[in-house]
């Protein structure tokens, strides 16, 4: 039996990530969390790219205009998303999930997927390098897997 699976190293791979400006204060540790992830494993600092929109919403056109420029291997969604009092939230995190899943579907491409879908602040910030670790790092670190394995299947199956 022959076992595939993904190693985390990001060494010779082209690496975008796009992050929402909303919510800066806890976007900005993700970023940061997803940037020393990527240098971690691998990855030149000129090899990746930092890409800026308004909010979780508008992350699905941004890496669909990445995914199409043939130019990356993995992309990295980030973005935080807090429960207000009205319906809002539910549309943006499933606008912002289902689009985000059709890019990386469509396309073919590994996204990482960072975006907080949260009730308060505080659960966002403990996942933003807080208590509950750094989202925007375990994002990354799936994208350079995920990366690896698209090369490795790809390599078995001739293309």
């Amino acid at each position: 039996m022959q076992a595939i699976e993904g190693n985390l190293n990001a060494s010779g791979k082209r690496f975008a990530i796009v992050a929402a400006r909303f919510n800066g204060r806890v976007v900005e540790p993700l970023i940061d969390g997803a940037i020393d992830c990527l240098e971690r494993h691998g990855a030149a600092h000129e090899e990746t790219s930092i890409v800026r929109v308004p909010g979780a919403w508008e992350l699905p056109l941004a890496l669909e205009e990445l995914a199409v420029s043939g130019t990356f291997d993995a992309l990295v969604a980030l973005g935080v998303v807090i429960r207000g009092e009205t319906s809002h939230f539910d549309y943006v995190c499933s606008g912002c999930s289902h689009g985000v899943a059709r890019v990386s579907s469509k396309y073919r491409i590994p996204i990482g997927f960072g975006v907080l879908t949260c009730e308060t602040s505080a659960q966002a910030e403990a996942r933003a390098g807080g208590k509950a670790g750094n989202k925007g790092w375990d994002a990354a670190q799936a994208a350079i897997e995920m990366a690896d394995l698209a090369l490795q299947l790809r390599a078995n199956a001739g293309g």
